[in-house]
């Protein structure tokens, strides 16, 4: 957009289902494998190995939760970040104290067309936001990096370097 008065719409984003595979994929491939080896036959750890296995469905329900619970807002001024299941946390990161941006597919993210966006700042309390399970096909990227440019202007703020 061009011209001081240009006001961008919120951007929301969820990471995408496939990321929680991704993340959980050793701890979901054990749970199963717990399951699949305590209904083959019955013995005195069978009993044992079902707790695990019913532990592990358990933190892997929360876990889903999680993340199906975290939402990332960029607006017009801010980056916001929800996140937590039985108590909200909001990270806040003022766009115009943005200074890097970077993308990383890790090789089950790239199988899966999906990305990580980490977003660098001067914030204090969150230098680093890993935006995970971004579709590769979305440009996020450029669209923080219009608004960030588009904050910096507006508050006057340039950055000096000495190359």
């Amino acid at each position: 957009m061009t011209g001081n008065n240009a006001i961008y719409g919120t951007i929301v984003i969820h990471p995408h289902l496939l990321q929680f595979v991704i993340d959980e994929l050793p701890l979901i491939a054990m749970t199963f494998a717990g399951f699949f080896c305590a209904g083959l036959e019955e013995t005195s750890c069978t009993s044992l190995l079902l707790s695990i296995c019913c532990v592990c469905t358990v933190i892997l329900i929360y876990r889903f939760i999680y993340l199906r619970r975290m939402e990332y807002r960029v607006s017009n001024e801010q980056l916001i970040f929800e996140h937590g299941v039985f108590c909200r946390s909001s990270d806040y990161i003022e766009l115009y104290r943005v200074v890097d941006f970077r993308e990383h597919r890790s090789f089950f993210q790239q199988l899966s067309g999906l990305k990580t966006v980490s977003i660098y700042s001067g914030d204090r309390t969150t230098p680093r936001l890993d935006i995970k399970g971004v579709k590769d096909d979305i440009n996020l990227v450029a669209h923080i990096r219009e608004r960030v440019e588009y904050n910096k202007r507006r508050k006057g703020i340039y950055e000096i370097s000495n190359r």
